[in-house]
């Protein structure tokens, strides 16, 4: 599976979100060729190579009107009114301003794909949404300025065309540094992170204190939300490439934000239940009645194992695995089937390989084809249930319909026996 992670131990921005990603693509000049293009001298991206502490990487640049964005800091409305992407920049004061029904409609018209557009909108609709709600006002009244909002507008444009560009198939991200203490502001002095950006960030693992200042902007918290599936450490993958976007500002640490492309053998990670317990005064037959009630309760599996109990008796430990919202009726299914008095749970991860079915057409008929990858392994196989139903209707050894099916279908068993051959 392709998979971009995204370390956000400085934060993150949406020019520095920009900058990381154009250098995960094969052809940066391309994407930026095609930005510019389409925002039609609105507003000009360009990118400059750089280093903070002896880290390269790529700043960008965004023009609008000939100029780019200005020094002093301002939060006073969503991305804030003045579109200000906060991460060491700011925009002076002007007195134009953009509603957000405008912004969509500006979007709208821009003549990229219709996946990049709907993002990019999404985008904008949770910052506005996060500054309705810290002002008590309705969302569709939130306004941008003119400038500001192109300025924040080509990042969150670019961000979402960098993403269809990569076409990566789940967007990991580390836990956000947010930074600390306070920020001045067109409202006055504001804790950090920002009120707007604070309300992004809900439901998204934070930290602060590390660094002085504000380091995620509310351009950065949207763009992060919008398409981070998992915070976390950084899962086992193959890492194929490396990009550092670099903000403006300096800090006691290199300003930059890594992302890194690879392959994952995405074995699908999720908690599950274990539960167990010890019987040692139950048949063969009531234990296969408990276990078949079990798996038409949901049970991921049930399995019996051979226990020497108290008084040395002869007993059997049953296991079920579940998941966490199924634990209720699992319990209430093994106090009824089994004569447990009591049952024991733990909690673990499971990891599975991504599976699916195809069927295959075959001299016997249609042969189902289960297919399981990750971490690096690929495996095929026919479905035992079609490969028993051919055997017992044709007269054949298990053996050789499975040898047969495989050759046929070119499953990775294909030609243990080449006698087995079609004909």
């Amino acid at each position: 599976m392709r998979m971009i992670y995204l370390d956000c131990s400085m934060g993150a921005a949406g020019d520095m979100l920009t900058a990381a990603l154009l250098e995960l693509c094969d052809e940066p000049d391309r994407v930026l060729e095609t930005l510019n293009r389409a925002f039609a001298g609105r507003a000009v991206l360009s990118a400059e190579k750089q280093k903070k502490m002896g880290l390269a990487g790529t700043r960008m640049h965004v023009l609008v009107n000939g100029t780019e964005e200005g020094e002093e800091p301002s939060h006073e409305a969503a991305l804030p009114k003045d579109g200000h992407d906060h991460h060491g920049n700011g925009h002076e004061h002007h007195h134009h301003h953009t509603s957000l029904k405008e912004v969509r409609e500006l979007i709208g018209s821009l003549p990229l794909p219709e996946e990049v557009l709907s993002n990019a909108i999404a985008v904008y609709d949770a910052i506005a949404a996060a500054e309705a709600t810290v002002h008590g006002q309705v969302m569709e009244n939130i306004h941008f300025h003119e400038v500001g909002t192109l300025d924040a507008m080509a990042d969150v444009v670019s961000v979402c065309c960098l993403m269809h560009e990569l076409q990566a198939e789940k967007i990991c991200a580390s836990p956000v540094h947010v930074g600390s203490g306070t920020v001045r502001c067109a409202h006055g002095v504001l804790p950090v992170p920002a009120p707007a950006t604070q309300e992004l960030l809900k439901g998204i693992p934070i930290y602060g204190g590390e660094i002085p200042g504000e380091l995620c902007t509310p351009t950065g918290a949207a763009l992060l939300k919008h398409f981070v599936s998992q915070f976390g450490s950084m899962p086992m993958m193959r890492v194929s490439k490396i990009g550092y976007g670099l903000g403006k500002k300096d800090f006691p640490r290199a300003n930059g934000l890594r992302a890194v492309l690879g392959e994952t053998g995405e074995t699908g990670k999720e908690q599950v239940i274990e539960l167990a317990c010890n019987l040692d005064d139950m048949t063969g037959e009531e234990l296969a009645f408990a276990q078949e009630q079990l798996f038409l309760e949901g049970a991921l599996d049930v399995t019996f194992t051979s226990i020497g109990m108290k008084k040395s008796r002869p007993g059997v430990m049953l296991t079920c695995m579940c998941r966490p919202e199924q634990r209720d009726q699992i319990l209430r299914s093994l106090f009824r089937n089994t004569t447990s008095l009591g049952v024991r749970e733990y909690v673990c991860n499971r990891y599975v390989m991504k599976r699916e079915m195809r069927t295959e057409h075959t001299e016997y008929g249609p042969v189902r084809i289960k297919r399981s990858e990750g971490c690096g392994t690929v495996r095929e196989k026919a479905e035992f249930e079609d490969l028993k139903k051919i055997a017992q209707e044709h007269g054949l050894p298990l053996r050789e319909v499975r040898d047969r099916v495989d050759t046929f279908t070119g499953t990775p068993e294909a030609g243990r026996h080449p006698e087995a051959r079609k004909p």
